[in-house]
């Protein structure tokens, strides 16, 4: 449901604190845009049945910074079976109940999702996985979250509920654990990748750390080595293609991260620069940013069985391995699009003009970049048959023309047809 936003980010001045709660009310556009007919079914519901309900984590931080959130994680006193049974007692489908276990429940209301988790403690933590105990407590909860500014819970009435200063450090741009962030970051090592990712979307000034956090971060990075790979990569893929993702990158270097990520421990950290100095406004995939620490395609095979990249993703970074260097020996047409036209009609694979575009990216060749967004594949107008007709019949010997026909072909920038190609056969 889109709603037209009405005006800037408004919130009320009025502030109360508790114990070390901090409330205030929201009254903005994007929050009301919140309530389509299916949050109001839910919130008739919980009320209807006394039970509390909030927004929860990164959908308050969005709200504000006077952003409309993506998605919205609801939280809740009632336990996942009273939910259930409130949830089958209304005649509401549930589905994707796979995180039961940790108090989630998705419920299905005119033809909305709602993910809504019950209060919860963290009884017991390995650094990757927790055993959870339902509370009732929001503070409680509060505690076991990561991030002050992800630490925070918004009432349907528009009531902000702030325990450790989160929309504080949100107005100061500031990125802060939950209490100790050694703590915090002993429960769940991921919790150092969210930090730096979380830091980019936050934080004003490249390098405004917190010291005591990153010694804490550099004390418990070996950590990370027992995180799975693929939980690591979508961290990664996120913070590289954020703000001050290069002095994030080289930060991960120097307090020795890079080792237990799937990196190479001597990166191309001038190189990398460069290049997200150069694609940052292009709008690059996150391999292209990546692909400059590499200094041989056995790195990328290296990281690929660490972090279990895509397919797709590994070819990209092979891709942008390859050619950045062979482009760069090709100084007859500097400023051409023609080098990178050729590798499209060469390679004749379906993702190649994509490809193209991200080595564009990695080389910030914006014009190019723009010119090659309005080239259309030309279509080689030779093909085995037309050969045959001339009197070819070996497999080979038609291999063999036909591709002395494409580099003709090519170096007439495709302009060549049929018959002025074929006369190269027939003299």
């Amino acid at each position: 449901m889109w709603c037209k936003l009405l005006r800037p980010l408004v919130v009320g001045r009025a502030a109360l604190y508790w114990r070390g709660l901090f409330t205030m009310q929201l009254k903005t556009s994007e929050f009301q845009c919140l309530f389509t007919d299916g949050l109001k079914g839910l919130a008739e519901l919980f009320q209807k049945n006394d039970y509390e309900l909030r927004v929860a984590g990164g959908a308050v931080r969005d709200l504000l910074s006077g952003k409309r959130p993506d998605d919205v994680d609801f939280a809740t006193t009632a336990t996942p079976e009273e939910m259930k049974r409130m949830f089958q007692a209304a005649g509401i489908r549930m589905i994707n109940n796979k995180g039961e276990q940790h108090g989630t429940i998705t419920a299905r209301i005119h033809n909305e999702n709602f993910e809504v988790t019950t209060l919860r403690v963290d009884v017991q933590t390995d650094g990757r996985h927790a055993e959870v105990e339902f509370t009732t407590d929001w503070q409680q909860d509060a505690e076991r979250r990561d991030l002050t500014i992800n630490s925070m819970f918004l009432g349907l009435d528009g009531t902000l509920y702030d325990y450790f200063k989160g929309y504080e450090d949100l107005q100061n741009h500031k990125v802060r654990f939950v209490g100790s962030a050694e703590q915090r970051i002993q429960e769940d090592y991921l919790r150092i990748l969210r930090y730096f990712r979380f830091y980019g979307r936050v934080a004003l000034e490249p390098d405004d750390h917190e010291p005591g956090t990153l010694a804490a971060i550099k004390a418990n990075g070996n950590g990370l080595a027992g995180i799975a790979g693929e939980r690591i990569w979508v961290e990664l893929k996120k913070l590289v293609v954020g703000n001050h993702a290069g002095p994030l990158l080289e930060l991960l270097y120097k307090l020795g991260l890079a080792q237990y990520i799937g990196f190479p421990t001597d990166g191309d950290l001038e190189e990398m620069r460069r290049v997200w100095e150069n694609s940052k406004r292009l709008s690059p995939k996150p391999m292209t940013v990546l692909a400059a620490l590499f200094h041989c395609s056995e790195e990328v095979d290296k990281t690929d069985l660490r972090l279990k990249v895509s397919k797709e993703e590994k070819t990209l970074a092979l891709f942008l391995v390859k050619y950045r260097h062979e482009l760069k020996k090709d100084s007859k047409q500097p400023h051409s699009i023609k080098p990178f036209t050729d590798i499209i009609i060469d390679n004749r694979e379906s993702d190649t003009k994509m490809k193209v575009y991200e080595l564009l990216k990695y080389q910030g060749e914006e014009k190019l970049l723009k010119e090659l967004c309005q080239w259309s594949i030309p279509q080689f107008p030779i093909n085995g048959h037309d050969l045959r007709q001339l009197g070819i019949t070996s497999g080979r010997d038609i291999g063999a023309a036909l591709q002395r026909l494409r580099d003709i072909w090519k170096k007439s920038h495709y302009q060549m047809d049929k018959d002025e190609l074929l006369s190269y056969i027939e003299s």
